[in-house]
């Protein structure tokens, strides 16, 4: 069995820092870039074993994500460094994976391992019901919550706001998941009535019900309000985007309308970066 010590973490967030500790702790040599600014890609060692990125490793497919470095990370030119290493991360474009292929560099998502990706929802939901506490000036339980979507991260957010507040929809196209919504004991939405997609008589009913609404979660990542229906929701209403970018909830339109919108990117990594360093590092350890 191939002994793997040396680390180089590079980039993210608070929960990369957590790892860097955490590597220490097990007496790993660790080494970092995109950290702080003393740090030179010139310098990186030869012989490191892993490297170990952000999640997301990127948001715009050309720089590295990275919250404390000052200097932009390029890809390409620090795969061009690293090149015939493993570069373990999360949320991996199919475009950075064709250009690691092109380095030799074999790539490891960890983010597609079913564990972490659901362990990650926990900090997620936490971090979502902190923001609708923190950002209304009534209590949650009067509230009527739609979240859009019914994957891993709604199925967390919905079951930890079970018993929180008083009224939960959940909007699916599909008709398993819509299935799930009512065997779980939530109201349900079908998003083709919101796509459009159904005849217009659902669709005007709609636009009534989306006025009820107090708090709106979207988990999808794709446009899912188009102005029609942002027109319908009630100044009030509390926007949480949890979908990567762009996001479901168009932010011009949302502004024109004065709605108050939050794209909430990152939780895990900024309300519980230490319990997801755990998670990540063990993932790290079982993918190798």
């Amino acid at each position: 069995m191939i002994k793997i010590n040396r680390f180089l973490v590079v980039g993210g967030d608070l929960r990369n820092l957590e790892i860097v500790k955490l590597l220490k702790e097990d007496g790993k040599e660790v080494f970092t870039y995109g950290i702080n600014e003393r740090e030179s890609l010139e310098k990186i060692q030869e012989n490191i074993d892993i490297i170990v990125g952000p999640i997301p490793f990127s948001r715009d497919g050309r720089i590295i994500n990275s919250t404390f470095g000052e200097s932009k990370i390029l890809i390409e030119e620090f795969l061009k460094k690293i090149k015939e290493k493993i570069l373990v991360a999360g949320n991996i474009s199919s475009d950075v994976i064709k250009m690691a292929e092109k380095y030799n560099i074999k790539v490891i998502d960890i983010m597609k391992n079913e564990k972490l990706a659901i362990l990650n929802t926990i900090a997620t939901a936490e971090g979502t019901i902190e923001l609708m506490i923190s950002n209304t000036d009534t209590i949650i339980f009067d509230s009527n919550v739609l979240i859009l979507g019914f994957g891993r991260v709604a199925k967390t957010l919905a079951q930890r706001l079970k018993g929180l507040v008083k009224s939960i929809t959940c909007a699916s196209r599909e008709d398993e998941q819509l299935a799930w919504i009512e065997v779980c004991g939530y109201k349900k939405m079908e998003l083709k009535v919101l796509e459009n997609q159904i005849n217009l008589e659902k669709i005007n009913d709609l636009d009534m019900e989306l006025g009820k609404f107090d708090i709106i979660v979207n988990t999808i990542p794709k446009r899912i309000f188009d102005e029609e229906r942002l027109q319908n929701i009630k100044k009030e209403t509390l926007l949480i985007d949890l979908a990567s970018n762009p996001g479901g909830i168009d932010k011009k339109l949302a502004e024109k309308y004065n709605l108050k919108l939050i794209h909430a990117l990152g939780l895990p990594g900024k309300v519980a970066p230490v319990s997801s360093a755990k998670y990540i590092k063990k993932v790290i350890y079982d993918s190798l």
